[in-house]
């Protein structure tokens, strides 16, 4: 180009509308440069190379307004080789789009201001070294872990298609919007993205477009000594509609592209854009540009030199591309905008319940009487099974929640996961109102695509067993810190699918899930836990939960006699206490294991010792109560204590203290039975009570 920037301020003639392309694509690559140079740290080759991409897609296609980046129509964007952030904290600002807070009021200041490009990456900065959902307005999902942001984009072209089918109306498109993914050589090699890519083929989700960066470079070089398959073969073989444009700075061929995009029907589409990382940088080695490294000063000069800007000039953003953008996608996506705005009031007037279920759903709000006829289980010695329980709770939740909506990893008749009520449905090809999702054996892309749901404000739920949770992890860690209220409903959640073994044996899970910063986990003791963990889950707004639910029955406890379930909501409660609430030794326990101490306890006070049971569903809303109801449950003056749980003892020290003991697993399980697995493992009443004797130093009378 010969036009630079400075004959932009400086010439009389005005520019014409290739020019104005051209110097906003430059704006984009030289802030990309200046802010990665400035803080000597980040990846400049990337957004070099795709600024004229995503300039396509943002200021000539997609349907965004960047006065009110939530506006439930709008078009998603989501940067899945989140390391290329400087791309999105360039047009963000370049759009002039607004900063929305948690409480979806619109904020008068912008989104990503120059100054926080000038500080990226560095504290407080609203352009952090990755896009951040919550943290920036206008990112769609927090990314960087490779593969996440593409199997986000599936969750998101669901829920798109869900929203159409139950709110549309003759005359009322109420949703209508596409999903764009932008990824790279990484985000196709992990896993995550095959297993995300053959379930959106399945499920023919034409709203949805990935754009993949062909450039064949990774940080350890040529993608030839890594990755030589044939990503079009690949893709067609899922079933998309794949494209190719040859040349990455085609404007006019990316926005043909998309047109076809447009067009296609049954299909996902799949582009591949041919580039060539750190264009404009011909003497800087590529991975260099493409993996946290600055230019160098002197390859900044040069790469601005043949873009034909200004060699010494930092952050320059031209008026004129400010005002290219002003009239491309702001008066674009008002003007969209806009005329939503009155659909909606005119929808309003005709169908005023599907409206509120809309304003709802968009401020993440339940609906009047979202936990009528929740079931009350009577007590039972012989039980029911978390699972069983959860069944129940979670199809009378859907019920009056209709925008409730998951499905399990091949495993709804064994998590009970499944919504089995009249009008549930399968949201599969041709039925897209379907409340249950079949994810097949996709536990990660399950995992990430509920994130996309509930991205896009449905309540999510996901299924599998516990163990298979490891498949899930980067996912679920995602989630929690984007502050998502996902739900995960994980059944057999220690030995009790006994003869399976250890490799289907949940030893470790819990005490890993309990470091999750931000996620709540509950592992209920009895039917009625279960229901009060769901009460408690449902009402979460900016939380993911984690149910962590038994295969076998187990006892449904006597609430007369013992205290209300309503103590889950504390986190802990005291489930059975000793005369006058003066225990001299208190039993601590979570799950199935809740009901052997009780019989312990009940043992142990016919002995003269008085016990305490602590029912601990969640150690972390517990930890959250006041220090008088912490020390309410577990007075500190009673040191000995004892904590019981089918799983890895790591943690429980905190509560039982250095006197205490712990009956856990050191072990992985074993393959057996589960009486005899919890024989060999000491999880057994009388186990407990003989612990507890040896902590107070007592011995068990002797038989008459």
């Amino acid at each position: 180009m010969s036009a630079t920037a400075s004959r932009a301020a400086a010439s009389p003639r005005p520019m014409t509308s290739a020019e104005l392309d051209q110097l906003s694509i430059n704006t984009i690559r030289t802030l990309s440069i200046d802010a990665v140079q400035q803080a000597k740290s980040g990846h400049p080759g990337t957004p070099m190379a795709l600024a004229p991409l995503v300039y396509t897609l943002w200021n000539r296609v997609m349907r965004f307004d960047p006065q009110d980046p939530i506006w439930p129509n709008r078009d998603r964007f989501v940067l899945s080789n989140g390391h290329a952030s400087m791309l999105l904290w360039s047009v963000l600002h370049l759009t002039g789009t607004r900063a929305v807070d948690a409480d979806y009021e619109r904020l008068g200041q912008p989104a990503v201001s120059l100054d926080d490009i000038r500080r990226f990456r560095q504290l407080g900065s609203k352009a952090p070294g990755h896009p951040e959902y919550r943290w920036v307005s206008g990112v769609e999902a927090t990314t960087g872990p490779l593969g996440q942001g593409v199997a986000n984009s599936v969750g998101m072209a669901i829920a798109e298609a869900w929203l159409a089918h139950r709110y549309n109306r003759p005359g009322f498109e109420i949703f209508s919007y596409d999903i764009y993914a932008v990824c790279g050589d990484g985000d196709m090699m992990e896993g995550v993205s095959s297993e995300a890519a053959s379930l959106a083929g399945h499920l023919a989700l034409d709203n949805l477009c990935w754009i993949y960066d062909n450039n064949r470079i990774s940080i350890d070089g040529n993608t030839r000594i890594t990755f030589t398959e044939d990503i079009a073969a690949r893709f067609l073989g899922y079933g998309w509609n794949v494209l190719r444009v040859g040349d990455a700075n085609d404007t006019e061929r990316i926005e043909s592209a998309i047109d076809i995009f447009h067009k296609t029907s049954g299909r996902p589409t799949f582009i591949i854009l041919d580039s060539h990382i750190g264009y404009g940088a011909p003497h800087k080695h590529d991975t260099a540009a493409a993996h946290g490294e600055p230019l160098g000063e002197d390859e900044v000069r040069l790469a601005k030199r043949a873009y034909g800007w200004p060699e010494d000039a930092k952050f320059l953003v031209p008026d004129a591309v400010r005002s290219h953008f002003a009239a491309g996608i702001c008066a674009r996506g008002a003007d969209l905008r806009r005329r939503w705005t009155e659909l909606l009031a005119a929808y309003r007037e005709k169908y005023p319940e599907l409206a509120t279920e809309i304003d709802l759903m968009q401020r993440r709000e339940l609906p009047a009487g979202w936990d009528r006829g929740l079931p009350v289980f009577p007590a039972d010695p012989k039980g029911i099974a978390g699972r069983e329980a959860s069944g129940k709770v979670l199809n009378v939740l859907a019920q009056n929640i209709p925008w409730l909506i998951g499905g399990s990893a091949d495993l709804a008749s064994s998590t009970r996961a499944a919504l089995t009520f009249d009008g549930a449905g399968d949201f599969e090809p041709g039925t897209p109102g379907g409340r249950n999702i079949h994810f097949g054996v996709r536990e990660h892309a399950m995992a990430a695509t509920v994130s996309g749901l509930a991205l896009s404000k449905l309540r999510a739920f996901a299924a599998t067993f516990f163990i298979f949770s490891d498949y899930a992890r980067p996912a679920i860690r995602l989630a929690s810190m984007m502050e998502l209220p996902t739900i995960y409903i994980f059944t057999h959640d220690a030995m009790g699918d006994g003869e399976d073994g250890p490799t289907h044996q949940a030893v470790e899970q819990l005490a890993s899930f309990r470091a999750e910063p931000g996620l709540v986990l509950l592992r209920p003791a009895d039917a009625n836990e279960v229901v009060e963990a769901y009460r408690y889950v449902v009402q979460l707004r900016h939380q993911p939960a984690l149910l962590a639910l038994s295969r076998q029955p187990l006892p449904t406890l006597d609430r007369s006699k013992y205290a209300a379930a309503s103590g889950v909501a504390r986190g802990a409660y005291v489930l059975a206490d000793a005369p006058g609430g003066k225990p001299d030794v208190i039993l601590i326990a979570s799950g199935s294991e809740v009901s052997l101490c009780v019989d312990a306890h009940e043992e142990l006070l016919a002995e003269g010792i008085r016990a305490r049971v602590v029912s601990m569903p969640s150690w972390d809303i517990f930890e959250r109560q006041t220090q008088d109801y912490r020390d309410g449950v577990l007075p500190p003056a009673v040191t000995a204590r004892v904590a019981v749980e089918q799983a890895s003892t790591f943690g429980w020290e905190r509560y039982v203290g250095a006197s205490g003991r712990i009956i856990g697993m050191q072990t992985f399980g074993a393959s057996a039975p589960l009486k005899e697995l919890q024989r060999k493992f000491g999880f057994q009443p009388e186990r407990v009570a003989e612990t507890v004797r040896e902590l107070v130093g007592k011995r068990k009378p002797a038989a008459r």
